[in-house]
């Protein structure tokens, strides 16, 4: 799964190394996760970071697009961004807020 994070700082003026010093860990790590199986979790602290919502970090085009999510055991598996985001946002934390 293809992650837009660097893409997404380059167009919003931002450096890896502030993203990870926002997130709170070294650059190394930041690479290091976004390379590799970041959780929803992770994934949601980034978003926020970056100020976006947390679709808007997977590569969307439609021809390149499938993802593969594991969570609590099971495997999914998502071939447009669209069913991604819609498990996705059934899988956000609720906050109480509306």
């Amino acid at each position: 799964m293809e992650l837009r994070v660097k893409e997404i700082c380059k167009e919003k003026g931002i450096t890896m190394e502030s993203l990870a010093d926002q997130l709170g860990i070294a650059r190394t790590n930041l690479t290091k996760t976004i390379n590799g199986n970041p959780t929803i979790s992770t994934l949601n602290k980034i978003a926020s970071a970056l100020d976006v919502e947390l679709i808007d970090l997977f590569n969307t085009k439609k021809e390149d697009f499938t993802a593969f999510v594991s969570c609590s055991g099971k495997m999914y598996r998502f071939d447009d961004s669209e069913s991604l985001a819609e498990w996705l946002e059934k899988k956000k934390p609720q906050t109480g807020k509306e």
